[in-house]
């Protein structure tokens, strides 16, 4: 599992410094194509997020399954918000003509944060998976994917939104 941790965040962080050495070439496009994001739905996914770590950190401590499975489940819903709320986001974008070819902020935009997206959807996966199961080593294990999902949003949601 922490071999592939370490290399998925190699490739976001690959992707996040190709997105700011781009930035460098077009400052003022990628800071006119940022100004169309929605800010405050972001802030409210970092939130989503980070709380569904919290629960499901609070799983590996759990001495009973049927707490760790509660807790699991928790992080699973809040990770499942997190994608609605994405899914509203691209829907506004795709509304407003915003595609992947609209400007070079916004292949980058889609590219890491879809990217992110099938990573919490392949996290809710394997959260259901070692919920399963309700070992404490396999929560861990599971755990620790989630949180790698938890650090590269928190990564991205400055990156992207912010500066």
């Amino acid at each position: 599992m922490w071999v592939l941790i370490f290399s998925e965040l190699a490739v976001f962080g690959a992707g996040l410094a190709a997105f700011m050495a781009v930035r460098l070439t077009d400052p003022a496009g990628f800071a006119a194509a940022q100004s169309t994001l929605m800010v405050g739905m972001a802030g409210v996914n970092t939130i989503v997020l980070v709380t569904s770590g919290l629960f499901a950190a609070l799983a590996t401590i759990s001495v009973t399954k049927p707490a760790a499975r509660m807790w699991l489940l928790a992080a699973s819903m809040l990770g499942a918000v997190f994608l609605w709320l994405k899914g509203v986001e691209y829907a506004g974008k795709s509304a407003a003509g915003i595609t992947f070819e609209t400007h070079s902020f916004f292949t980058f935009y889609y590219l890491l944060t879809g990217f992110h997206a099938a990573h919490v959807v392949a996290g809710i996966v394997m959260l259901a998976l070692v919920g399963w199961q309700a070992q404490p080593r396999i929560i861990q294990t599971g755990v620790a994917f989630w949180h790698m999902v938890d650090l590269v949003w928190v990564l991205l949601f400055p990156v992207i939104y912010l500066l």
